[in-house]
């Protein structure tokens, strides 16, 4: 009767992500007590209405070496419910191979999705130990599947497979003129992972001299051939004074030096973080090229940053060169996907392209030291893999994310464990949740953001006892570059005494012309951020235009790409265009200015403060309106401003946003609560005579926040797991 005990705890639980732990322990007692009577009880439960239930029971069942396991197991990547059968392609990639599972699971590879790519994931598995079943199963369904997005799918999933039949299938494909483009790239990338093949070779090198898209996909894959294994750390060499490189990934963004798609599409935060991170950890040494590390020793010198973000195969190409020939300095590689991720609105399933890329730039690089993951996300998902591969260290920010959306979409009511399924079709809850507890589990070292009750809300929301080990983790502010900001407030500030408007705000007073006349002595409400539900601008626009804000300010929106929109993007935008039409949104105050690169932004919030003359009134306010916010770059720019901020009161906000003093926290998703918060800052903000509290704000950020802070104190972490990495080994290899 344990696992009726489990799953009726699991039934009983306070809160779903209370649910979500005590699922594991349904599966460890359904691996324990198998058999008919067990295997029924979670049947039933897969069939009941607590959708949460139903996937705690699914993974439980996958956990059961039975016959009658798999025939249920089988039978439910059939389901009607599209959760349901996500969660029963994942659970069998912990079994064995099963015929009557892989005609199913390869369905679901044609149908794509979230399913398609755990589906992916488990025939990889199953073809390390029945390849030639997997390949044949796989080319029967492309004699019959004439749809090119399923095709493209089936030929990626066909390259995970080594063997003869799929090797043979691939080259047809690579060269039959008569396949879509899409698929024959599927094919060309997938021989980069076969060598030793002359045939592979020759192919490869006809396709390079054709041209065009394809011959630029070719040539990558004739690197991966080409690229050799990454040799072993010399471990008889001192460690002493050696130089690191650091690899660090955003895979849902193309990132470069001067920040110009900041915004647009993923560009968030982020983004902007890893440039000026990256550019912070190559220079700070060179400063301090004696710091002492808190442990003893020297603190081993950073020489090269590699970041990497996805890109097309013609920058992934000029990347390896780069690569090959820069020892030193902050360089940028870029990761095909092959196909368009605006076109996506799941880019899971980019996984496939996306570890290859990894792979190629890694190995690209030679010996890499460290490589820093930050997101619950295919790209973290595809560079563990790699990492794993090429036996490099990962250092990796842990953020109670999804588990702090779940906890706050469960006590607003939004979810529930009736519609907990069909969510976490959209959300992928489930996914990312376990994808966090395996990256911080296996890891080198962990990273946290500072919360006001770090420990607890770890603890509470991931398990995750940060005080057991302590040596194995560490807490890190994020930074910002407080340069900027200052350049940014001296040219807001010279305008309003009259200097000359800069070419940032000469293109915001272009902005705030759209308004009427009478409205551009308003103060200015401006919020920074990617149009994604989780930061919340439709819900800014709600809580604004529904209240008397509307009259009294003027809203900027600062994000998203306008030209050419996600499907996120697209969502946020209906949303806001629902509450106010396109037609009349700027006669009434609102502006959606699509994304600017970070340097425009941050001379417009310096704006907002300041104000513009003839243009937009002093004393407006910053707002957040993010569902969850882990720690906040852009509030952080907007503080050091001098503005007063709002900002959510969960996370890593309420570490350094001093309530009536900094800014306002509130409950960002309920509206009225957000309009309050709003209201008091403009009061606040109105009634300040000196500029002392604006200097505290800036103060609080210099003082704690500075990305020289932040690189200074990865530095440290990146040394000691470089060291103790090397000292692993040597322990290995003394006593092999």
């Amino acid at each position: 009767m344990r696992v009726q005990n489990c799953l009726d705890a699991l039934k009983h639980a306070d809160r779903l992500v209370d649910a979500l732990r005590l699922a594991d322990d349904l599966a460890v007692q359904a691996s324990q007590n198998g058999g008919v009577r067990n295997i029924r009880i979670l049947r039933n439960a897969i069939s009941s209405k607590d959708q949460i239930v139903a996937i705690a029971a699914t993974h439980a069942l996958g956990q059961m070496v039975d016959e009658e396991a798999d025939s249920v197991l089988s039978d439910l990547l059939s389901s009607e419910h599209g959760f349901i059968r996500e969660h029963a392609a994942w659970a069998h990639r912990s079994r064995s191979p099963h015929l009557e599972s892989m005609g199913r699971l390869v369905g679901l590879v044609a149908s794509g999705g979230f399913a398609g790519m755990l589906s992916q994931r488990t025939l990889e598995a199953w073809g390390t130990s029945v390849p030639e079943m997997v390949s044949v199963s796989l080319e029967s369904a492309l004699l019959g599947v004439a749809r090119v997005e399923s095709r493209y799918r089936l030929v990626e999933t066909l390259g995970l497979v080594q063997h003869a039949i799929s090797t043979t299938l691939l080259l047809r494909l690579a060269n039959d003129p008569g396949e879509d483009m899409s698929v024959r790239s599927a094919a060309v990338a997938a021989l980069g992972q076969r060598r030793g093949q002359p045939k592979v070779v020759e192919l490869l090198t006809l396709l390079v001299e054709g041209g065009g898209h394809l011959a630029e996909v070719a040539r990558l894959s004739l690197m991966d051939l080409d690229v050799h294994d990454v040799p072993d750390i010399d471990l008889d060499m001192p460690q002493q004074g050696s130089n690191l490189t650091v690899a660090q990934l955003f895979l849902n963004a193309d990132i470069d030096a001067h920040l110009s798609h900041s915004g647009s599409g993923d560009n968030g935060g982020i983004a902007t973080l890893l440039v000026r991170l990256g550019d912070a950890l190559v220079a700070g040494q060179q400063r301090n090229p004696d710091d002492v590390q808190v442990g003893g020793g020297r603190n081993l010198q950073v020489d090269r940053v590699l970041t990497l973000s996805r890109g097309k195969a013609e920058a992934a190409s000029q990347s390896m060169a780069a690569l090959g020939n820069i020892e030193q300095g902050h360089v940028y590689g870029h990761i095909p996907l092959l196909q368009d991720p605006k076109q996506s609105a799941n880019p899971w399933t980019f996984w496939v392209a996306a570890r290859r890329g990894i792979s190629r730039l890694l190995r690209a690089a030679g010996n890499v030291d460290v490589l820093h993951l930050r997101m619950a996300d295919v790209g973290s998902l595809a560079a563990f893999d790699v990492a794993r591969a090429l036996d490099i260290p990962v250092v990796f920010t842990v953020a109670p994310d999804p588990h702090a959306v779940i906890n706050s979409m469960d006590l607003a009511g939004t979810l529930n464990r009736e519609n907990f399924g069909t969510t976490d079709e959209i959300e992928h809850f489930w996914f990312r949740a376990r994808l966090v507890q395996r990256l911080a589990a296996n890891s080198a070292h962990t990273v946290f953001f500072p919360r006001p009750n770090l420990r607890h809300d770890i603890n509470e929301l991931i398990g995750i006892d940060i005080g057991k080990e302590p040596q194995r983790h560490t807490i890190v502010p994020e930074g910002i570059d407080l340069g900027v900001i200052d350049q940014a407030v001296l040219e807001a500030e010279s305008l309003v005494f009259g200097g000359p408007a800069s070419p940032a705000l000469l293109e915001l007073r272009d902005l705030l012309n759209a308004l009427p006349a009478e409205r551009r002595a308003l103060p200015l409400l401006t919020s920074v951020g990617r149009l994604h539900r989780v930061k919340g601008m439709s819900t800014i626009v709600e809580a604004w235009a529904g209240s008397d804000l509307r009259h009294r300010t003027n809203l900027l929106i600062i994000g998203g790409n306008l030209q050419d929109p996600s499907a996120d993007e697209r969502e946020q935008l209906q949303l806001i265009n629902g509450t106010l039409s396109p037609e009349v949104q700027s006669q009434e105050g609102l502006l959606i200015a699509g994304h600017r690169p970070n340097d425009t932004v941050a001379r417009w919030i310096a704006a907002t403060r300041t104000g513009i003359p003839g243009f937009a009134g002093p004393n407006g306010v910053y707002v957040c309106g993010s569902l969850k916010e882990e720690f906040g770059i852009a509030l952080l720019e907007a503080m050091a401003t001098g503005l007063l901020v709002v900002a959510p009161d969960a996370g890593g906000p309420a570490t350094y946003v001093e309530q009536g003093r900094t800014g306002f926290l509130t409950t960002t998703w309920d509206t009225a609560l957000l309009a309050g918060a709003i209201n008091d800052a403009l009061v606040c903000a109105a009634n300040e005579v000196t500029d002392t509290r604006a200097l505290y704000s800036r103060s609080v950020v210099q003082d704690r926040f500075t990305i020289e802070a932040m690189a200074h104190t990865l530095n440290q972490v990146y040394s000691n797991v470089h060291q103790n990495d090397v000292q692993l080994r040597r322990e290995l290899m003394a006593s092999a």
